[in-house]
């Protein structure tokens, strides 16, 4: 006690610190914590505890022993629980024989319709026993302690479980426990049921299937954006929103997701929600928008480049294109080979659209990077509809032949200077109409579409509507962190596909460079022209012969653009990538950016979902309603479990309006009775009454 209290006393007096006393004492600094810690709360006589555990206590059995005796009490004899824990009888035994009955869970703790008969090896009923078994350890856990599932975790550890069952513990004012208000949208989105479907499993693991996909989409939803994010929050409490007594980290979260990717069904995965998106949605995909979004990489590896709009500048990157609905809302994304252009890739983009939405004739919106006379004809020819912004020259109408076309879309009143006319292309082979609207500054904007059933006010608008994707790749980019990388890994370029050829580029900057030249030589040649007197040189001749030197300077400049301009025409424009000179190029995983891509789309349209039952009470829905959803969700609540239900009891917002506006949406979600994902809970939600 007084070799204690003399180490506390130096260090709370300020006389060393913990490393200095630590190492004058010859103990460790984690000692001399304790012993300040034991200080703090007991004073003095704390200090003359003899190390070790206290007299008279007993310790925790460990994992190993408390399964061996919850399978025993289920109904397994000794040599069964050996045989499904793959170790000896004779450990069995001795874990059994030394084991305190006392500090085990009590036997009601397991459901009696899990119990089974006899399970020994020459037994006609062992595999009906060891089936029962199985489901008691799939359905149910064998933890009595939510807060310390360490027989869950052995049994996942031994290949007896798939995924850990939820088990919460009730607690107030939880923090971010408002995400749970997310969990009926995500349910009723079937992103459990499809992920089950194309993916099976992981492999026995504490964290399964839909633990992983939960905690990706409550990640996405708290705003968690990476996976590195989990650093910066306590394992236990994420844990307690997933039902867990810990979360799994940055290593788990990858470790699964490199598992998901190597199955290779991304794709299908991001297919299949689009199928459930548009039988909920069918009435919103009249119109489709599609969109590029470039991704840019700052990493090391050489990958293929791309255009970023924003930037104006050629950097290398991947495009995703992304097809929304009329709200806006995302239907499914595919990611470009290559970063081809819009063009290039509408074709396979209309493919899968038809696969998912049969034979329904819709109407396929894009920007001006998809203008193609050709292109369009092949669209009309396979069932689709276009509507887009004219590219190129075109000439500009009177304003006398405008008219104000007005009309009341989606509650608002629209008004718009339209001209509307029929034009042909390619030489009269396509026949469209062009609708061109007078801007108050006197800019005329011209569309171009296929369909001659709407009024043109109706056209211009979806058109102009275009901003809605434009404003949900941003929200993405700002929110969902779209552009952030799950993890580093690259995959090894096709060594036979065709690239545009890096010399061809080289090329060109060289011509663009001799041809600046000229220009300017010209430009004084021709100053000089002008400038000339004719008294003192009155002839052209005359002329050339003062001006030799620089005309000299121009026909040869004029000689080396021709002998480029004809290497740079004989260069092959593609090559395959094997071909490329320096550092190998790569690409990055596809696979896990698509995971995560559909993940943050399945989030995304919870939001919307949500939203859209907050609208009817929220007069300002559609300017701050995204954001109270947001607010709502990192929200602390209230948890209390009942037999059937679990209760999630919100904090008041910061306004009485708001809260009520909460309290109508749960009363919504509560009609649903959604359970939560891997339980019999049927979800209950409300609002404290008040405000904090």
């Amino acid at each position: 006690m007084a070799k204690a209290h003399a180490m506390v006393s130096l260090v709370l007096c300020g006389y060393a610190d913990q490393n200095e006393v630590a190492r004058a004492f010859g103990c460790s600094t984690r000692t001399l914590r304790r012993y300040q810690h034991r200080y703090e709360v007991g004073g003095m006589s704390t200090l003359g505890r003899s190390s070790g555990r206290p007299q008279g206590t007993q310790a925790e059995p460990s994992p190993w022993v408390q399964t061996s005796a919850a399978l025993e009490r289920n109904g397994m004899d000794v040599r069964g629980i050996a045989q499904r824990l793959n170790v000896s009888v004779r450990s069995v035994y001795r874990w059994l024989s030394r084991l305190d009955k006392s500090v085990l869970p009590p036997t009601d703790a397991l459901p009696e319709t899990h119990t089974a008969p006899d399970t020994s090896p020459d037994s006609a009923v062992n595999v009906s026993a060891k089936s029962a078994v199985n489901e008691t350890i799939q359905g149910w856990s064998l933890d009595a302690n939510p807060a310390n599932r360490q027989i869950d975790r052995l049994l996942a550890r031994v290949g007896l479980l798939d995924d850990a069952a939820p088990m919460f513990v009730p607690g107030k004012q939880i923090p971010r426990a408002g995400v749970l208000l997310a969990v009926p949208a995500l349910v009723q989105s079937g992103v459990f049921s499809v992920a089950e479907e194309v993916y099976g499993r992981i492999g026995p693991a504490f964290y399964g299937l839909r633990t992983t996909i939960l905690a990706m989409l409550l990640m996405a939803l708290l705003r968690i954006k990476r996976p590195e994010g989990l650093k910066e929050h306590a394992p236990m409490e994420v844990g307690r929103l997933l039902g867990l007594d810990r979360a799994p980290e940055v290593k788990t979260l990858r470790r699964k997701l490199s598992r998901l990717a190597v199955v290779g069904k991304a794709e299908l995965f991001g297919q299949k929600l689009a199928k459930l998106r548009i039988a909920k949605r069918g009435r919103m995909i009249g119109f489709l928008y599609v969109d590029g979004h470039v991704c840019i990489y700052h990493g090391r590896r050489r990958i293929s480049k791309a255009y970023a709009t924003r930037l104006r500048l050629a950097l290398p990157a991947t495009t995703d294109y992304w097809v929304n609905d009329l709200r806006g809302d995302p239907i499914f994304v595919v990611t470009a080979e290559v970063n081809e252009g819009l063009i290039a890739m509408l074709p396979d983009i209309l493919k899968k659209i038809r696969l998912l939405i049969g034979k329904r004739r819709v109407t396929i919106v894009f920007d001006r990077g998809g203008w193609s006379p050709k292109l369009f004809l092949k669209i009309i020819m396979s069932g689709f509809d276009i509507l887009t912004y004219r590219k190129g020259r075109w000439k500009e109408m009177p304003r006398t032949r405008f008219e104000t076309c007005t009309k009341r879309i989606e509650g608002r009143k629209v008004s718009y200077e339209l001209n509307d006319k029929n034009i042909r292309l390619l030489k009269g082979r396509l026949r469209l109409r062009q609708i061109t609207r007078l801007c108050p500054g006197g800019h005329q904007t011209p569309i171009v579409t296929s369909r001659v059933d709407l009024p043109a006010v109706v056209l211009a608008y979806r058109m102009f509507e275009r901003w809605r994707q434009e404003n949900f790749l941003k929200y993405l980019r700002e929110e969902y962190a779209l552009d952030a990388l799950v993890d580093y890994k690259s995959e090894t370029e096709d060594p036979q596909r065709l690239v545009p050829n890096p010399e061809c580029r080289k090329r060109k900057k060289e011509l663009m460079a001799l041809r600046a030249k000229l220009k300017g030589m010209q430009a004084i040649y021709g100053r000089a022209a002008i400038d000339n007197k004719e008294g003192r040189r009155p002839t052209i001749r005359g002329f050339k012969i003062a001006y030799g030197e620089l005309g000299g300077q121009i026909r040869e400049l004029q000689k080396q653009i021709e002998i480029l301009q004809s290497r740079h025409n004989q260069m092959p424009k593609r090559i395959e990538v094997k071909d490329l000179a320096g550092e190998p190029m790569v690409r990055l995983s596809g696979e896990r950016r698509h995971i995560t891509n559909c993940i943050k789309m399945v989030a995304y349209q919870a939001e919307s979902d949500l939203l859209a039952l907050v609208r009817p009470h929220y007069a300002r829905a559609d300017q701050e309603g995204r954001t109270l959803i947001t607010s709502t969700l990192q929200c602390p609540a209230d948890l209390e479990i009942g037999e059937d239900k679990l209760r999630v009891t919100l904090m008041s917002l910061s306004s009485e309006h708001r809260s009520k506006v909460i309290a109508a949406m749960c009363e919504t979600l509560n009609r649903m009775e959604v359970c939560f994902p891997g339980t019999k809970l049927q979800m209950c939600f409300g609002v404290h009454q008040g405000v904090l």
